[in-house]
């Protein structure tokens, strides 16, 4: 406390000096550590960017100009940065909008290699490839999206066998109708 008249009482620098050293001691070992973000460590972004590598490679394979390319560009991009804003957030509920909007561009690729293979751009075995990637990922991301404690109606969410890609047209209105 201050009184009026007296000058405050000073304390000693020392104590603060060996702080200061043993701060910049800790800062240079940090400086040697490589700095990741929390979502660098999720299996699900590393795979992410994994197909985007492959797109990468796939893209300019395909001479011709096509949406449907531009579109897979977009798509496979947003994957990665959704994750990390997703993951970024505190909210269970914003954490999960961004990683379900992830879950959406992995669909999306999805469905641009299913156009670009029926317009003959790309063939069967690229699309499986890079299909593969996408499986993983939103079986991943479904993982995340149970973990943060939301529920799906079945045959909604998860990535099914090729069995079931076999109906009629019948066949497939009677589901919808389930």
């Amino acid at each position: 406390m201050i009184r009026a008249g007296k000058k405050p009482e000073r304390k000693e620098q020392t104590s603060s000096l060996a702080l200061t050293h043993a701060h910049a001691f800790a800062l240079a070992l940090i400086w040697k550590m490589k700095a990741h973000f929390d979502h660098e460590k999720l299996n699900v972004y590393q795979v992410s960017l994994s197909f985007n590598e492959w797109v990468g490679e796939l893209l300019p394979s395909i001479e011709a100009k096509a949406a449907a390319k531009d579109q897979l560009d977009r798509a496979a991009t947003s994957i990665p940065l959704n994750i990390a804003e997703g993951n970024g957030k505190f909210s269970r509920r914003d954490r999960a909008r961004f990683f379900d909007v992830a879950r959406g561009s992995t669909l999306q690729s999805a469905a641009s290699l299913d156009v670009l293979a029926s317009r003959k751009l790309i063939t069967a075995d690229q699309v499986d490839t890079g299909k593969e990637k996408l499986v993983q990922i939103v079986n991943m991301l479904m993982g995340l999206l149970k973990g943060l404690g939301y529920e799906f109606e079945s045959g909604t969410a998860v990535v099914r066998d090729e069995a079931h890609f076999s109906f009629s047209f019948e066949q497939e209105q009677e589901q919808e109708k389930e």
